[in-house]
């Protein structure tokens, strides 16, 4: 809320076909439209005073960029008289907003608006997505009336996407013939493009395994039996051992990020040939060199290799591979099998993703903090459909999830949506209770609660003998700080409680926290000690 766009907010007192949700902070409003735009697929918009109002957006929109999440951010300025001056709540906003952002512009003229406004949308929603800032001084706004003719998004942005060259096709599937252990490596392109569908129909044709990047689990139906789990930083070592063993990768909408790959040869090997298919050049070979690189939409390009084999059927992947993928594949579930035996108390949080896996519907939406509990559910979540999975990804952004959660009940209401917390990142959004009560978000939260600096603590006890310091919390009973704001909540400390929490949180009616207290010794093995234990030892 903000005195800076008052005009906008008078306005939308008679225009009722937009919603507006007004929220307790501004990077709980960021996270929401993240969420919003990552589970519909369109623009979402936000909407900040100047000064403090913007400046508490930017790890919002930090997330909405490393996701490439198609959120307009709209500040209001003070008077461009004023501008240069040191004014009320004067910020170079639009320097601040470059680093993550698609475009960051101040609109100093009224008459400019709808174009820049069409400029804006433009650019979130053509090639790899991603956010915009736009900053408007208060007076801009104030007493005007501007005819516009409304244009419909195929009149200002491309609407078809970009083809693969029809040789790039033909070497794809040349290399992709001539390995013996081919491998699919599954980015977030996948899921923007629509293209899960064409991806399950183009591994079936040639029995090639399936991996996915980091956050990117959802990209692929998990119980499908080439799907061997995530790669990456808590991702699943079954994955990681397959990504190892593999003698060519296809990277799939995936820039092959610092949690998906470390930029190292722990997953990746040395001289294995790459094919790396993208809609943003920028990506192609960056970080390893390329076999081959397509600078295509993902779904094109899959559309594209179909149809090849259409004309020039391959050979499926070599039988010795697809036994061993396979062997990997039930190595990974009887492992997780094995953690729905776990009684002890507290509860380990591998117990509680297992009764999650079991009581989940399969069209639930799950938001993941940052930190050490969340960090469990990278391998052990299950997901069957796309746009079911929002993380802060390489942002690593604590508070993410609760918000996010929010905006993603918005985009689909029928959904069952939960947000899994541990106890640090909880508090860091919290007061979005109350913006959940208030407009009937009815969200599940689940917090893990270890009191403790979970990430950091983990490397305290591996890499500093547990000399910890700034480490450990101490917490309310998140269950009773829920019903204080109205919501619903629940205080779970054994394990054959989990699963029927879970399910009354879901159809309680309303908001709801459940708290789940977890051992605070178990503490997830931090993702750089390979590198750190070379380093001692080499």
């Amino acid at each position: 809320m903000g005195s800076s766009f008052l005009e906008v907010l008078d306005a939308l007192y008679d225009d009722r076909s937009l919603t507006y949700i007004n929220v307790r902070h501004e990077q709980g409003g960021a996270f929401m439209a993240d969420g919003l735009a990552r589970i519909t697929g369109g623009p979402s918009v936000c909407l900040v005073t100047s000064g403090p109002g913007a400046t508490n957006l930017l790890t919002g929109i930090a997330a909405a960029h490393v996701a490439h999440s198609p959120v307009v951010a709209i500040a209001g300025g003070p008077l461009r008289q004023h501008y240069g001056r040191d004014a009320f709540q004067e910020f170079d906003l639009v320097s601040i907003f470059k680093p993550v952002t698609k475009l960051s512009v101040g609109v100093h003229q009224p008459e400019r608006l709808p174009e820049m406004l069409r400029h804006a949308l433009r650019l979130a929603m053509s090639g790899r997505k991603g956010p915009v800032f736009l900053d408007i001084p208060r007076d801009v706004l104030t007493d005007q009336v501007i005819d516009v003719e409304p244009l419909s998004p195929a009149q200002y942005r491309p609407q078809h996407p970009v083809p693969p060259p029809p040789a790039a096709v033909t070497q794809a599937l040349r290399l992709l013939g001539e390995a013996q252990r081919p491998l699919l490596l599954v980015g977030g392109g996948v899921t923007w493009s629509e293209a899960t569908d064409a991806l399950v129909a183009f591994a079936e044709r040639l029995h090639l395994p399936m991996i996915t990047a980091y956050g990117r689990n959802d990209a692929v139906p998990n119980a499908h039996p080439l799907y061997l789990g995530p790669l990456g930083r808590a991702g699943a070592p079954e994955a990681a051992e397959a990504c190892r063993h593999a003698d060519l990768v296809l990277a799939l909408g995936s820039r092959l990020g610092h949690f998906t790959t470390f930029y190292d040869h722990r997953y990746l090997q040395p001289g294995v040939p790459l094919i790396q298919v993208d809609l943003d050049s920028r990506d192609l070979g960056r970080i390893y060199p390329v076999a081959l690189g397509i600078q295509a939409d993902v779904h094109e390009t899959l559309r594209a290799l179909l149809c090849e084999l259409d004309r020039h059927p391959g050979s499926p992947a070599p039988a010795a591979w697809q036994e061993m993928t396979q062997a990997l594949r039930q190595r990974r579930q009887a492992r997780l099998a094995a953690e729905a035996q776990l009684n002890a108390v507290p509860l380990k949080p591998q117990r509680i993703y297992a009764e999650l896996r079991r009581v989940l519907p399969p069209q639930t939406i799950v938001a993941l903090d940052a930190g050490a509990a969340p960090a469990y559910g990278y391998d052990r979540l299950h997901f069957s459909q796309p746009r079911t999975f929002l993380t802060p990804l390489d942002l690593g952004g604590l508070g993410f999830a609760f918000p996010a959660a929010l905006g993603a009940k918005l985009g689909r209401p029928q959904a069952p949506v939960v947000a899994i917390h541990g106890d640090g990142g909880f508090l860091m959004n919290a007061q979005e209770l109350e913006t959940a009560v208030r407009h009937e978000i009815h969200v599940v939260t689940l917090v893990l609660n270890n009191h403790c600096w979970g990430s950091e603590k983990a490397y305290q006890k591996h890499f500093y003998q547990g000399r910890y310091i700034g480490a450990d919390l101490g917490n309310p009973r998140f269950d009773r700080l829920a019903e204080l704001f109205g919501a619903q909540g629940y205080y779970v400390e054994y394990p054959d409680q989990i699963g029927d929490a879970v399910q009354a949180a879901l159809t309680c009616g309303k908001p709801a926290v459940v708290e789940f207290p977890i051992d605070p010794e178990e503490l997830p093995t931090p993702a750089t000690t390979p590198r750190q234990h070379a380093a001692v030892t080499g």
